[in-house]
């Protein structure tokens, strides 16, 4: 009897969906929590919850502990918080950091997509926690699974004194179309927008599936604002920054664009194939087209024709955090960013932030993709006085490059993929640079990724680094891989990976050997970036290991596509 043919991820995925549109399940949810964990099927641990933005969580081993690419879960949940844009109110701020305080073990974080997650959240105190979060405006729907993320955006936009135009209006326009919209339940994977006014482009428009940023032209004479559109950007293990289209968007176009292009993807039937292969990229990674391609079969969907594009002016490298005390729009008031390290933030911070919030300015908070939080609208002259209560909780507005440019994935703390923690180390990793290295002022993004899957976007950070095991005295140890030289904007590039790689507790002496390299033979007015790349791998490699060193490669793992778990 010959044996049946197994069934692949994907075509279970995709029958699992065809099956249920996960948002028609509010009362199974219910009922899981009257009847206890053991009463959930498969189905909705696997896939059903992560339409919920409800993701179960790892044993803090992540990979090693598992099998097939995937670590052992618990019986608890990770929660991500959809917050369009990064808008927050005080009132909403305060009711996370109860929830988190009450029902996840005093453990948030904030993401690279401006949402906020919390752990270890049991399915009893699911609905209630859904509940509180409504009853404030906020919604976990679509925050995860094969679904339109969180729409992200400027985090001072209508604020920042230099913005072309305040795009926040489309980006939570956008949220209200396609969030728990069931014409968009059922894409090949996740689907990730970005709309910006700013000029410095903060929300990363360049590694989204759509990308869009606002330009001027000249129409008779008249200043018109729309926007450049770029489309299938995305980083994981197969990096892809968005391919910039021929195209003018008007500001009455973004919304039937946005859903255009959504509709291309979700119809796309040969990025349902493989899981691994299921992003928009792929169309221009695997599948052959060309920008002028998509552009074509996109105004045949939307019906009408974009006008030409025009020319742009993408930001040089510069920090796009919006940290420190800034000027607004707005005689008079300014805005505070706070740096929250590695983005973890305890309920009591939270707590105390949004009582600021009220005390200083008007209750408006904003999270950025930096993972960090500012506040906005507050006196110019109370300023000062607010950043030193921020400090005094742990939120510093001002700190050195090392705190303020780090960012790092969930790790094997939460994520069953990883193979490396990432959290507490990238704290230690900061703490150890700002030791050795006083004074260093370049700017710097250190990205900390636990696996190659990059939800730490290690693949645009001037030094990124990659989770990896090695084993030594015949037990495996953390190690991480370096990728340098990542960017966006004007000098675009994705981090090469150089060939080095370390234990764990070996990187800061090698990211130091590095930095003191550059400080002694970098050229005047020479960035990390332009030092980089006028640097061949194997210089850069023996820079890290102070001696030279043969090229290892990355070894990636055959493992299982990630489900996003960060951001």
């Amino acid at each position: 009897m010959a044996n049946p043919v197994k069934e692949t991820k994907a075509q279970k995925s995709e029958r699992l969906k065809r099956a249920m549109n996960p948002w028609d399940g509010l009362a199974e949810i219910r009922r899981f929590a009257r009847d206890g964990f053991d009463s959930i099927p498969p189905e909705w641990i696997g896939t059903y919850f992560r339409w919920w933005g409800v993701y179960t969580q790892g044993d803090g081993a992540g990979v090693v502990a598992g099998r097939d690419g995937q670590g052992r879960a618990l019986p608890f949940f990770m929660l991500r918080i959809r917050i369009p844009n990064g808008l927050l109110r005080s009132d909403q701020l305060r009711t996370i950091a109860s929830l988190t305080s009450r029902y996840a073990r005093g453990i948030a974080d904030l993401t690279v997509r401006q949402n906020i997650q919390l752990h270890w959240i049991s399915i009893e105190a699911l609905p209630e926690v859904l509940d509180e979060l409504w009853r404030v405006g906020l919604n976990t729907t679509g925050s995860c699974g094969d679904v339109t993320r969180n729409i992200t955006g400027c985090p001072v936009a209508g604020v920042d004194a230099d913005e072309i135009c305040d795009a926040s209006p489309l980006a939570l326009e956008t949220d209200r179309m396609l969030a728990g919209n069931a014409d968009f339940y059922n894409l090949p994977r996740k689907f990730k927008t970005s709309i910006t006014g700013c000029r410095v482009w903060c929300p990363y428009p360049e590694i989204n599936d759509i990308g869009l940023t606002a330009i001027e032209r000249a129409v008779q004479g008249k200043r018109e604002i729309g926007f450049s559109l770029r489309v299938g950007g995305g980083l994981s293990t197969d990096p892809y920054l968005g391919a910039r289209l021929n195209a003018f968007v008007r500001w009455n176009q973004v919304l039937p664009v946005i859903k255009g292009v959504a509709e291309l993807f979700r119809d796309s039937d040969s990025l349902r194939e493989h899981r691994e292969r299921a992003r928009l990229k792929f169309l221009f990674l695997r599948h052959g087209w060309t920008p002028h391609d998509f552009q074509k079969e996109l105004e045949r969907r939307i019906g009408f024709q974009l006008d030409p594009a025009v020319a742009e002016q993408p930001p040089d490298d510069v920090y796009r955090d919006h940290i420190g005390i800034h000027p607004q729009k707005q005689p008079g008031l300014c805005y505070v960013g706070a740096t929250v390290l590695r983005g973890r933030i305890s309920p009591e911070q939270m707590h105390t932030a949004a009582d600021l919030a009220d005390r200083f300015a008007n209750g408006e908070l904003r999270t950025t993709n930096m993972q960090n939080l500012l506040i906005v609208n507050v006196p110019r002259l109370q300023a000062d006085d607010l950043a030193k209560e921020l400090g005094a909780i742990g939120l510093p507005v001002t700190g050195s490059p090392f705190w303020r440019g780090a960012v790092a994935c969930s790790g094997t703390e939460f994520c069953k993929l990883a193979i490396t923690e990432t959290k507490t180390f990238s704290r230690w990793l900061v703490e150890e640079l700002e030791e050795r290295l006083p004074g260093f002022e370049q700017h710097l993004k250190l990205h900390v990724t636990g696996c190659p899957n990059s939800c730490g976007q290690h693949w645009i950070a001037d030094i990124g680094i990659e989770g990896k095991k090695l084993k030594v005295n015949g037990q495996m140890e953390d190690a991480y891989y370096f990728c340098l030289g990542g960017a966006l904007g004007l000098n675009q590039a994705i981090a090469r990976p150089v060939g080095f790689r370390c234990l764990a507790i070996e990187v800061p002496e090698a990211i130091e050997r590095l930095l003191r390299r550059y400080l002694a033979d970098g050229r005047p007015d020479e960035n990390l970036r332009r030092f980089f790349a006028r640097h061949s791998d194997a210089e850069l490699r023996n820079f890290l290991a102070g001696e030279f060193v043969e090229s290892v490669p990355r070894d990636l793992p055959e493992g299982r596509v990630p489900s996003a778990v960060e951001g």
